[in-house]
């Protein structure tokens, strides 16, 4: 046993050491803070539509999509394959409304979106917002991630916890979004590989499909068991969290034209929902193969009892995961903090050197400081939903100023950003009072704030979104 830990332990270390080569590779990219950011410049070469479709996808299969849907799946069943394919709905919602809108703004900061229609105040409460919900998510993805593979790895959690948040703050701030196109792009298809992997294993293990469907109770084949408020509340907060993600609009931003855009949306989709309902089967297995395991454990128990060499697979899939969802965070946050605090307040622009200095050195921090709270705090995966929730609320604003931008008023949108953050955490806080989801909450208070400044705020905001700033 120890010996097969040592195996996996030194193919991770391997698969860590090859990211670190792709992203010093990723440097010659990095010119200045404008192509570190974007990830484009002159003379680079184009990425297929269906691996910026992996790309995507790579923020949202952190180890709460495959660990903590595989945890569901213990507990209810095939419904919580629901938790990771309303993003793949999302995306296909993205595709047709917002993908082609995004990449023909010319924007690569949801901030920026919603200044061009709701102005300068909007545009700094957007990005305090973002952020903060950006740091929330990379909090729970270094506790869940540290508690799950620090096991499997036969490490200690805080220490493991610590390797893997150094190397993917530094190999995104050496490389920038470039690095993480690479790197994103390796992790999904990892990832995507190893729950398949795992869920061969599993079902092998079991002794069929058919021994798998008789040995599982009958109603976890219900596809609504987790409940249709649940479902609803995943759809509302994960579409939103796609509509409005600091990371998906960069990505987008990378590719040629609004087409591609659509396209890659497409594939984000197609490689999503299989991919959630696959954890979930996952979990399914676990059920019958380790039956009195606390159901956090259901994904690694399976993972312990495959051999070495898929193991290691499987393993450095979950390691990607985390690599994977930082490094989107860690480029976003950075982002956001570039261009929306550092250029107007020093008055520099993206070529200067001391540009691309400091959102390197932002890149390296924002990826530091939740790794400290992540110490302190493992038991924080359920506050990924709320970071979800929150970006809802900013979905909202930008469906208006693509769709509807005469509606509603300047004023009405800070005061549907400040108030959507307060009345959001303030419900998650509570418990969710009545049984409503927060999600609701964070989707209702734009909508009926911006209803009310519409009807009697005044002057409403003029003039579409177009490629040119007003």
């Amino acid at each position: 046993m120890h010996e097969a830990r040592w195996f996996v332990l030194a193919g991770v270390a391997a698969y860590m050491v090859a990211l670190s080569l792709v992203s010093f590779w990723s440097l010659r990219y990095s010119r200045n803070a404008g192509s570190y950011t974007s990830g484009t410049g002159h003379g680079q070469r184009t990425i297929p539509a269906a691996l910026i479709g992996l790309l995507l996808m790579s923020e949202f299969i952190g180890t709460t999509a495959s660990v903590g849907t595989a945890q569901y799946a213990y507990q209810y069943g095939i419904s919580a394959g629901w938790n990771i394919a309303v993003l793949g709905i999302g995306f296909l919602i993205f595709s047709f409304l917002l993908a082609r809108k995004y990449k023909e703004l010319g924007e690569n900061t949801i901030s920026g979106v919603l200044d061009r229609t709701y102005g300068p105040r909007v545009k700094v409460a957007t990005s305090i917002i973002m952020i903060f919900a950006l740091q929330i998510v990379a909090v729970s993805t270094y506790a869940s991630g540290g508690a799950v593979l620090a096991p499997l790895l036969g490490v200690d959690r805080k220490l493991g916890t610590i390797v893997m948040g150094a190397l993917a703050a530094i190999y995104v701030g050496v490389g920038g979004m470039r690095s993480v196109i690479y790197t994103n792009v390796i992790h999904g298809v990892v990832i995507f590989t190893g729950i398949f992997f795992a869920l061969w294993f599993g079902v092998d293990q079991v002794g069929g499909w058919q021994a798998l469907q008789a040995k599982v109770p009958p109603e976890f084949w219900s596809l609504t068991k987790v409940g249709w408020p649940q479902i609803i509340a995943w759809l509302v907060a994960g579409a939103g969290a796609t509509f409005a993600t600091q990371y998906v609009i960069q990505a987008i931003a990378t590719v040629n034209d609004g087409g591609k855009a659509r396209v890659a949306s497409v594939f984000a989709s197609l490689y999503l929902i299989p991919f959630g309902f696959a954890a979930a089967l996952c979990g399914m297995c676990a059920l019958v193969l380790y039956p009195d395991v606390a159901p956090l454990q259901a994904f690694p128990s399976l993972v312990s009892g495959m051999d070495r060499l898929l193991a290691t697979f499987v393993v450095a899939g979950l390691t990607a995961a985390v690599f994977g969802t930082i490094s989107a965070l860690n480029i976003g946050t950075a982002t956001l903090l570039l261009k929306d605090f550092y250029l107007p307040i020093t008055k520099r622009d993206a070529e200067h050197p001391r540009s691309l200095l400091f959102v390197r050195a932002a890149t390296v921090l924002v990826g530091v400081l939740p790794l400290l709270l992540a110490l302190f705090a493992a038991d924080v995966v359920k506050v990924t939903f709320l970071a979800k929730a929150l970006r809802a609320s900013l979905a909202v604003l930008v469906f208006m100023a693509f769709y509807s931008p005469r509606f509603g008023t300047r004023t009405g949108a800070i005061i549907s950003i400040a108030l959507s953050l307060i009345g959001t955490i303030g419900w998650f806080l509570a418990g969710n009072p009545f049984g409503i989801d927060n999600a609701y909450v964070a989707l209702a208070i734009p909508l009926v704030v911006m209803t009310l400044s519409h009807l009697f705020g005044g002057k409403p905001v003029a003039g579409p979104l177009s490629a040119k700033a007003r």
